[in-house]
């Protein structure tokens, strides 16, 4: 396909990592990437193939540990 841009909001755990291969894939065939992820989150580690939008949370990461 011709190159597009795609907006990704993975889930917080498991979803995303289903996910990032695939984001990966889209990303060398020519696709601009952007995943929108929260600051505090689970297994959103970045590589230079896409964008990673950060945004602000109220929880922390031992409240969202408790929460699961």
């Amino acid at each position: 396909s011709d190159g597009g841009k795609l907006l990704v909001v993975p889930m917080v755990g498991s979803h995303w990592l289903s996910m990032k291969e695939v984001v990966e894939k889209l990303s060398e065939r020519g696709h601009e990437v952007v995943v929108v992820v929260p600051e505090v989150s689970w297994n959103t580690e970045t590589t230079e193939g896409y964008k990673v939008v950060k945004f602000p949370v109220t929880q922390t990461l031992e409240e969202l540990d408790n929460t699961f």
